[in-house]
């Protein structure tokens, strides 16, 4: 009789790269880049033109309610953080890292995404501007409770999901509207706001709901140059609950497509997942019963948006990891191996290359194109420049990563 002897076990092999993640978060952080583009000022400057209306239209904000291409920045990166996290857990176990190693590398990123994101409100202050709504705060916030969630089933996920959506509706729904002794000034807004909803709708108003109380308490708790009173956009720290209902929503993306169901079986998930979250986000708006808000982040606009990312996703994967055409998002994938590196210089970066080219190239030279595209073709020069930076890092393989 013989004795079978055991091999050693060795580590699991590294998942594959999806394309499509690279390509479609390049796609977000070029669209972070193109507000230097400057539309709205071209467009302030041809006034008859409907043209750069829309570009401009789409690269602001809506003042409170609604969406436009610029309000999905934020949800986007945000869902494919979710989406890139079980790559990431089985990349550093297939290297063969303890769950502890993994689970304190979790923790450490959340709190090194939170310090940068008060670094970079910071910068040009004569002191640390202690604010939590920075993207990679809110992303900081919530993502070692991601990680958490990542170790757990798919159920535990959703249930996880719903139990924020829910919560968060019932916060806002019983924190009482204004009464006729509040004082709109010191909130900064006025009873006659253009994003102000009345009747039920009331309770997700800007800075007059839980989430602006809570920070003119929280806030003020940290060393300031004045008391907090209120955030011009009416953002607040605790977006960070819903935001990780985004993130959750990319994780369980993500295990669809870590996952080994067929090519096309995942591309009709996403695509289904895309449809109803939309269509259940709009009607929570329509409705009245949940304002579909970016800036405070309502539970409506955590489906909503993340509907929009679920089909994005669905396109990308279908014709970059399916279908192989990939050549076309080569810019875009420089951009997107390198997120952080394109998100601390869009934040650091952009008036010095602009002053560098009028030092060089002089003051009114980009009038030659007439003055009221000047500021259009100047923003074109400091994306490209900002492009070939990161073009540059990624010939050179220096990636930046948390």
């Amino acid at each position: 009789m013989s004795t079978a002897v055991a091999e050693p076990s060795s580590p699991a092999p590294a998942p594959v790269r999806l394309g499509s993640i690279d390509a479609y978060r390049g796609l977000v952080m070029f669209l972070l880049l193109a507000e230097q583009l400057r539309t709205a000022a071209v467009a302030k400057a041809l006034p008859g033109s409907d043209v750069w209306a829309f570009f401009a239209t789409q690269q602001e904000h809506v003042a409170w309610t609604g969406c436009v291409l610029h309000d999905m920045i934020q949800p986007s990166f945000s869902f494919l953080v979710g989406v890139a996290l079980p790559f990431s857990i089985g990349n550093r176990r297939a290297r063969g890292q303890s769950a502890e190693a993994v689970t304190g590398h979790a923790f450490l990123r959340a709190l090194i995404l939170i310090l940068l994101g008060i670094f970079l409100r910071s910068t040009g202050r004569v002191q640390t501007n202690f604010t939590f709504e920075d993207t990679l705060t809110q992303i900081g916030l919530g993502y070692g409770f991601l990680y958490l969630f990542a170790l757990r089933s798919v159920r535990v996920q959703w249930l996880a999901l719903l139990v924020i959506l829910v919560g968060y509706w019932l916060a806002f729904a019983y924190w009482p509207l204004p009464g006729a002794d509040f004082d709109w000034a010191r909130a900064g807004v006025t009873p006659d706001f253009i994003g102000n909803a009345t009747g039920f709708a009331a309770h997700w108003n800007k800075n007059t709901n839980l989430a602006w109380a809570f920070d003119t308490w929280f806030l003020n708790l940290f060393p300031r140059e004045k008391p907090f009173l209120f955030n011009q956009g009416g953002y607040a720290t605790l977006s960070f609950i819903p935001t990780l209902g985004t993130m959750l929503l990319g994780l369980i993306a993500g295990e669809v497509l870590h996952g080994k169901c067929t090519g096309s079986g995942k591309v009709g998930w996403l695509l289904i997942a895309g449809i109803t979250g939309i269509a259940l986000g709009w009607l929570l708006g329509a409705t009245g019963i949940c304002p579909v808000v970016k800036r405070i982040w309502t539970p409506s606009w955590v489906l909503f948006s993340a509907g929009w990312c679920f089909l994005g996703l669905a396109i990308f994967y279908r014709v970059i990891d399916l279908s192989g055409y990939r050549r076309w998002a080569f810019p875009l994938t420089v951009i997107g191996m390198n997120s952080i590196a394109a998100y601390l210089m869009d934040h650091l970066f952009p008036n010095f290359i602009r002053d560098a080219w009028k030092t060089h190239l002089g003051a009114n030279a980009f009038n030659i194109f007439g003055p009221a595209y000047a500021p259009f073709v100047l923003g074109v020069c400091v994306v490209g420049a900002l492009w070939l930076i990161l073009y540059a890092m990624w010939r050179k393989k220096i990636f930046l990563r948390i």
